[in-house]
């Protein structure tokens, strides 16, 4: 059992303190230190210490870094490319002509993903991010949401031109 894996069992099914697990996971089974691993998951040091001292809970999403971040460094993961997951229709995906961008300094994969519901949407969201996507490009409907349950940039689809040819379209219908 990973490391990751056991403090979650512990702190659910036995009931431990998330603060001497998460000690002991950092320091002696990890081997880093504490401002180490702050930096790596993107947390701020006095939070971390608050939650190691068990004078504060992680939230969920302060949780899901920690232990994202756990697993990256045991199972010694250093992202390849820089991607971007793009979460919409499959028409508005099959308009996406490369699968790369280059930025000059590194090439950024372009992943696209398909959806038909608000709720798929916000499944990939997170199947995108656990998968190690740098930043999401998403729709209008579903962008403020993904932001609050992804650790992402999330950019939001601003279609003007189809809007405006779905609205003349909509208007030949009807006359």
């Amino acid at each position: 059992m990973s490391i990751a894996d056991d403090i979650v069992t512990n702190i659910f099914m036995n009931n431990k303190e998330l603060s001497v697990l998460l000690t002991k996971a950092i320091k002696h089974k990890l081997g880093i230190s504490i401002s180490e691993f702050s930096e790596k998951a993107g947390i701020p040091a006095s939070t971390l210490y608050k939650i190691l001292s068990g004078e504060r809970d992680p939230n969920l999403r302060t949780f899901r870094r920690i232990i994202d971040t756990i697993r990256e460094i045991e199972l010694g993961c250093t992202k390849k490319n820089k991607s971007i997951a793009v979460i919409c229709v499959r028409g508005l995906l099959d308009d996406i002509d490369r699968p790369k961008l280059n930025t000059g300094t590194e090439p950024v994969d372009i992943k696209e993903y398909a959806v038909t519901t608000i709720e798929e949407a916000m499944i990939v969201a997170i199947q995108a991010e656990k998968e190690g996507a740098s930043g999401l490009v998403c729709a209008p409907i579903v962008s403020p949401t993904v932001e609050k349950i992804v650790n992402l940039p999330v950019t939001t689809i601003r279609p003007k031109t189809s809007v405006s040819r779905a609205i003349e379209l909509a208007v030949k219908k009807i006359s």
